[in-house]
């Protein structure tokens, strides 16, 4: 049978201009005391993004330059906060390290290298290298492209592909996320590279933005996401001067920008993953709203994550953006090792007022796409509508990702690092 494709084309465009049946998208209806307390997903996007984010992303950036640090927030200077293990095996020894060097051949033969990157997430795309787009494994790939043995250069000049390496990294950050101590790896063949190389070449690229931490080589066998037994992330959430916003309104004056405060991408048609409902028109369908809190504790917060600690658990319900072959299954669970928050002070120039902030800390064996940006905007959302302990835990159980807020914003998330040795709880900022 021969297909045509204008025919195709034709079927394509006739099935598009198709109307669409009218769907009715009503608010998730939560059964609880503190439901008409409870803010919309409207209403807990506003109160999210109406802060002076410009702040963290100020600390941030001054943390990728070494400038400031993650201990100075928590007073704990001599806290470890990246382990230098490179590789932890069952066995006492490698099968690279029972091989002398010399005799190494094939696939033994290459240089494995672990790079710890610490980059400010305000200045990129995001970690996965796309066209036309800054980003944070575009500018790492590049730099690697000097390190490639003569083989993998003659075969990217044949397919006129541009002279890069490959880096596989321990997880991809989205746009706006920064990263203390990320984790990847490169390899080579070429037996003349060395760290302090590919150290120097990374830092080259754009200085005060991407600064290469350490640089090692390590054992074929590691790999930056399978060989990790845990990740760790900051959440910072700035508090605005004095009193807190209304939510009344959807214009409003952002304490961090100087400007009008607009929701972006949010619509009554916003669809927040492949399982997710719409979000509903604010009050649409008539919800009581009453005095709705605008104020939350801190110490609520922590308690409600404390519940997580611990415990194997299906997070489906706080993802975004995932496959529905991961939605179900053990794809969808996750192990919090820790889960803390804190209230803090940004640290200031002299002479002026530091930013209180709340931090939130999550270790956890692997974390889904926007888990922990939605698990944070869930938490203080419940937190200020004085939901029982168990609220995020009764939220496993919802039918729909509509019963959990949207995702924070995220600017105030940042990977602080990958550990593979065993978690060990002395290492957190937040007891």
């Amino acid at each position: 049978m021969i297909s045509c494709p204008r025919v195709g084309q034709s079927l394509r465009i006739l099935m598009e201009n198709q109307p669409l049946k009218d769907k009715v998208y009503s608010h998730y209806e939560h059964n609880d005391a503190c439901k008409f307390s409870r803010w919309t997903s409207r209403e807990s996007y506003q109160y999210m993004y109406a802060r002076p984010w410009q702040k963290v992303n100020d600390f941030y950036s001054d943390m990728v330059k070494g400038s400031a640090s993650i201990s100075k927030l928590f007073r704990k200077e001599n806290l470890v906060i990246h382990d230098a293990s490179v590789l932890i095996e069952d066995n006492p020894k490698s099968e690279l390290e029972k091989i002398p060097a010399k005799d190494r051949t094939g696939r033994w033969a290459r240089l494995t290298f672990k790079i710890v990157l610490s980059y400010h997430g305000a200045s990129f795309d995001g970690w996965q290298k796309q066209p036309g787009l800054d980003t944070v494994q575009g500018i790492v790939e590049r730099s690697l492209g000097k390190f490639v043995d003569e083989k993998k250069a003659q075969l990217l000049k044949e397919k006129k592909l541009p002279l890069e390496g490959c880096a596989v990294v321990a997880g991809r950050t989205d746009k706006g996320v920064t990263a203390f101590q990320q984790v990847c790896s490169f390899y080579t063949w070429r037996k003349d590279v060395k760290p302090q190389q590919i150290g120097d070449a990374i830092n080259n690229t754009e200085p005060g933005k991407i600064r290469a931490v350490s640089v090692a080589e390590v054992s074929r066998e590691f790999h930056p996401n399978f060989s990790a037994k845990w990740r760790r992330y900051l959440y910072i959430f700035p508090f605005n001067n004095g009193e807190e916003s209304e939510l009344g309104s959807f214009c409003k004056e952002d304490a961090g920008y100087g400007n009008t405060f607009q929701p972006q991408n949010l619509s009554s048609n916003y669809t927040s993953g492949s399982t997710d409902c719409e979000l509903e028109e604010d009050n649409k369908d008539g919800i009581e709203s009453g005095n709705k809190p605008t104020t939350f504790e801190v110490s609520r917060v922590n308690q409600l994550m404390q519940q997580l600690e611990g415990k194997l658990l299906s997070y489906k319900m706080f993802a975004r953006d995932t496959k529905a072959s991961r939605n179900v299954g053990p794809p969808t669970e996750c192990f919090l090792f820790h889960a803390r928050a804190a209230e803090a002070f940004l640290p200031c120039e002299q002479d002026k007022i530091p930013t209180k902030v709340m931090c939130i800390e999550l270790v956890a064996n692997r974390f889904l796409r926007k888990m922990v940006r939605v698990l944070v905007a869930t938490v203080v959302r419940e937190a200020a509508a004085g939901a029982e302990d168990d609220a995020l835990l009764k939220l496993m159980d919802a039918t729909c990702r509509r019963a959990t807020a949207p995702p924070a914003p995220p600017d105030g998330l940042c990977l602080v690092d990958v550990g593979y040795t065993e978690f060990n709880p002395n290492n957190c900022f937040i007891s």
